[in-house]
């Protein structure tokens, strides 16, 4: 991947996400290094810290614990990159960070449990509200802040049911934050990227399938790859998109366009 050496020079971001080096979070984190940033990272638990600690040394980053469910860990989080930075303020945020405990997401939406919804919309959304409350005092003005979607939060996807709900809500909330923080000069986006597949998609029933049905029917017969994905993010956390907030930008290879029938014609 060609990257410009110098579009993210001398900036600081933190990402939220990289749970393994197939995860669209570790794609993003690359692809900033390569742009000239100086990466933050977090874990939520001990087993990915493990898988975390040699792709952060790989990029150079500094490593902290972060479990978005707890607002304890996530004041501890602001504190701790507090002492770390100093005088330096974040100049964008990546939050890539879902959660639905398998039998609400895998079962009906009707039969889904009050305990996994709470789970569901606290990980996959309130934690980006969360965590913008908890970072304030360490954006830069011109702070980018960016997390991840898909199209199950517009339309019905096979077996994604609680998810799209969560989704929907995460959209929400980017609209709200983006008009409540733009007056001080920070933006907000999303990325609705295609089916990709990465060790949490994996948990959506049939997901093989889907995968196929995107390859043959999206209007550029292919699969949305990592790749595709990062360089989005890396023009959203740039200056090249210093007039665009609030929005969802589509990267599925143009699946979204298509009509009932799955293809063009």
């Amino acid at each position: 991947m060609h990257n410009p050496p110098s579009l993210l020079a001398g900036q600081t971001g933190l990402i939220m996400g990289v749970a393994n080096e197939h995860s669209l979070a570790h794609a993003i984190a690359t692809t900033a290094h390569a742009a000239g940033a100086k990466l933050i990272l977090t874990f939520p638990n001990a087993s990915i810290e493990k898988r975390l600690r040699p792709i952060a040394e790989s990029l150079g980053a500094t490593v902290f614990p972060a479990d978005v469910s707890s607002d304890a860990q996530l004041k501890t989080l602001a504190n701790e990159l507090g002492h770390h930075l100093g005088d330096t303020k974040l100049d964008f945020v990546v939050h890539a960070v879902a959660f639905a405990p398998k039998e609400d997401l895998q079962g009906p939406l009707s039969l889904c449990s009050r305990e996994g919804f709470a789970t569901t919309l606290d990980v996959s959304c309130y934690s980006f509200i969360a965590l913008l409350q908890h970072l304030a005092p360490h954006l830069a003005r011109s702070a980018s802040i960016v997390t991840l979607t898909y199209l199950g939060s517009t339309r019905v996807i096979p077996n994604y049911h609680l998810m799209g709900v969560a989704k929907a809500a995460l959209e929400a909330a980017v609209r709200y934050l983006a008009a409540e923080v733009g007056p001080l000069g920070q933006r907000v986006n999303a990325i609705s990227a295609g089916p990709i597949n990465t060790l949490a998609a994996r948990g959506i029933k049939d997901f093989p399938a889907m995968l196929k049905q995107h390859e043959q029917t999206a209007p550029l017969r292919r699969l949305t790859s990592p790749g595709d994905v990062a360089k989005a993010a890396l023009y959203l956390l740039s200056d090249l998109s210093a007039g665009v907030t609030g929005e969802v930008h589509m990267v599925d290879t143009g699946a979204n366009i298509l009509g009932p029938s799955g293809n063009a014609s």
